[in-house]
């Protein structure tokens, strides 16, 4: 029973995507495998001086495949409780810094 991802979506409803980086993956040794901790980074307007605000929030996220590193820029999409802390999977990668 091959289903595409658009059948998935409608199936499962609609799951919020955030796109950030990663902060911390699991080469480091004493990491939890497949685990990536990704810093998402929101704009919104101070309710009261109407000034911009920049707020960072980290998510632990799944990486199945352990593929993504440090630095990359990813979509993560919700997703049900994955173990104490996960709450989110890595979709795709979107951006991967150059090496120096």
């Amino acid at each position: 029973m091959a289903e595409t991802t658009q059948e998935t979506k409608t199936a499962r409803g609609n799951r919020r995507t955030l796109t950030g980086r990663i902060v911390s993956d699991t080469t480091k040794p004493g990491r939890a495998k497949k685990t990536v901790a990704v810093e998402v980074q929101r704009r919104y307007r101070d309710p009261v001086y109407g000034k911009y605000i920049k707020a960072r929030k980290k998510h632990h996220a799944h990486d199945e495949k352990e593929e993504y590193r440090t630095g990359d820029l990813v979509e993560i999409e919700e997703s049900r409780p994955l173990s104490a802390t996960k709450r989110w999977i890595v979709i795709r990668l979107i951006e991967r810094p150059e090496e120096v």
